[in-house]
């Protein structure tokens, strides 16, 4: 039977005990027994899919990969303890001294340090390229460039980044493309299906969707993924069976979730448009956004997250925060419960002022994570908020 990508993830299952439970069962465990010297021997010599320890693969952690394999419409892929790791994972496992990283200057500030202090150390080298330039992103490309590391949407100034371009480059200079979908989903938008060699995701944002646990994932290419299971395997960021247990199930209701997040956040964004606070308000599937139309054709719809510019700078930004009285002032996105950030001096705040303002992060910047709860009591505190500037 042809089923919907949906659906055969929401039904993907590791196999029952003999209890033939329905909800899939939790493997708390750190190791797997054998019947005998052999079958133990075959495991350790990679000749059997037996597990064998739960730092190199456990079933609860393996069904919540294959759920996102699935949705993803990915070969294979491994899951981490944090969004943080599969991110250093990807690049660490496939990039060697010498290597080049091009990458585009609007990433997480995390990402940024990962790329800017610490790969120098194993002499792989970085050029940015910024997301409204693709004229020049090909002049970019060295001898020894091997791997292009993009997010779309971006973190935080929502820029759109045409995937299937990057795609035709990485195809052409023979590059493997890494793209962080962990904004959009793969609800919204499934990179693999464009083009790219690899996705990541910090799966502790909308894949949990409850501000639970912490956890990462990378899918893509089989022979991409066996690499960073090796890295994995042997330098240990792996995901806890508990933590995939639960994330798995979060992964059941992603689509209806998103669904919500990004209604209420399309009706945020048009609801304040013109309002007289704002210098901007910026979301993809505004006909406003710069790249409107490569959002329309590469997403599904717009997604949770919407920012825009306070007109009165750093400390009007101060007043908004601290008037809110519903939404959350935490470090997160992507909850049940709407979030409100100021990257300048939280997520981004180890970025230089010429760095963060290159990639439009302005003082005034503020970013929403729309919630699921009643758009117009959403809406409501926010007004209330700036009516206070």
């Amino acid at each position: 039977m042809n089923q919907h990508r949906i659906t055969k993830a929401i039904r993907s299952q590791v196999e029952r005990t003999n209890e033939m439970e329905h909800s899939s069962p939790l493997f708390l465990t750190s190791s797997f027994c054998f019947e005998n010297a052999e079958d133990m021997r075959a495991a350790f010599a990679d000749e059997t899919d037996d597990n064998i320890y739960s730092r190199f693969s456990n079933p609860s952690v393996q069904e919540f990969v294959n759920r996102v394999c699935i949705m993803e419409g990915a070969e294979a892929g491994f899951a981490t303890a944090s969004g943080m790791s599969a991110v250093f994972a990807s690049f660490m496992a496939l990039l060697k001294q010498g290597d080049h990283l091009l990458a585009c200057n609007a990433i997480f500030g995390s990402t940024h340090t990962v790329i800017t202090k610490y790969l120098p150390k194993y002499g792989i080298e970085h050029t940015y390229f910024k997301a409204d330039k693709p004229e020049e992103w090909e002049s970019l490309i060295r001898p020894t460039t091997r791997m292009i590391y993009v997010e779309t949407p971006t973190n935080p100034g929502l820029d759109i980044l045409d995937l299937s371009a990057l795609s035709a480059l990485a195809k052409k200079h023979n590059l493997i493309l890494n793209v962080d979908n962990c904004f959009a989903t793969p609800v919204s938008q499934q990179p693999i299906l464009l083009g790219a060699d690899l996705v990541v995701h910090s799966a502790t944002k909308w894949l949990d969707g409850q501000g639970r646990v912490l956890g990462g994932v990378v899918v893509g290419r089989k022979d991409l993924i066996k690499d960073i299971y090796l890295f994995c395997r042997s330098t240990g960021p792996a995901m806890s069976p508990f933590n995939a247990w639960v994330l798995s199930k979060s992964m059941e209701t992603l689509e209806v979730r998103m669904e919500r997040h990004a209604s209420n956040a399309l009706y945020l964004a048009e609801a304040l448009s013109n309002h007289p606070k704002l210098n901007w308000i910026k979301y993809p599937f505004l006909s406003s956004h710069p790249q409107h139309a490569i959002a329309k054709k590469q997403m599904r719809d717009g997604g949770g997250i919407v920012c825009f510019e306070l007109s009165g700078g750093l400390e009007a930004g101060r007043t908004f925060l601290n008037s809110l009285q519903m939404l959350s002032l935490t470090a997160n996105l992507g909850d049940t419960r709407s979030i409100v950030s100021h990257p300048a001096s939280t997520t981004h705040a180890k970025l230089t002022e010429e760095e963060r303002q290159t990639v439009g992060i302005t003082p005034g910047l503020i970013r929403i994570s729309v919630g699921l709860e009643n758009k117009d009591d959403i809406l409501n505190d926010i007004l209330q908020a700036l009516n206070r500037l």
